[in-house]
């Protein structure tokens, strides 16, 4: 057993494919994950997202189409991601990009509840 987790575990291979508006990550334990700019957008790291604290999260709606223009690395540790939308606040931390690689199905069905229970839309108005 490697004794990885998804706290231990690096990315051994990042790679941005604008296109299909997609991130593809390769951890070291091999894990890999294709993760779309607009869950990446709407589930960001950032207090613009999260709020100052539980129950202070701001549902991100109109963002379909939104496009990821570049990644910075931060130290070792992290991933700045910048957004079409002049998004680029969130830092992404290895751990939770493994997190919403291994949880996207639940994260994903989440979101799209808190957007209908919104009457919002993933559309841009």
């Amino acid at each position: 057993m490697s004794g990885l987790s998804p706290d231990s575990a690096r990315p051994e291979d990042i790679i941005l494919h604008a296109v299909s508006r997609q991130l593809e990550i390769g951890f070291d334990d091999g894990a890999r994950f294709l993760l779309d700019a607009e869950y990446l957008r709407v589930h960001s790291p950032s207090a613009e997202v999260r709020g100052h604290g539980v129950g202070n999260e701001k549902l991100q709606t109109g963002k379909k189409n939104v496009a990821i223009t570049a990644l910075e690395p931060v130290g070792h540790y992290a991933l700045k991601i910048v957004f079409d939308d002049g998004h680029d606040s969130g830092l992404f931390s290895w751990a939770y990009l493994y997190e919403l690689g291994v949880k996207h199905d639940q994260y994903w069905q989440d979101y799209l509840n808190r957007l209908a229970a919104a009457g919002a839309s993933r559309e841009q108005t």
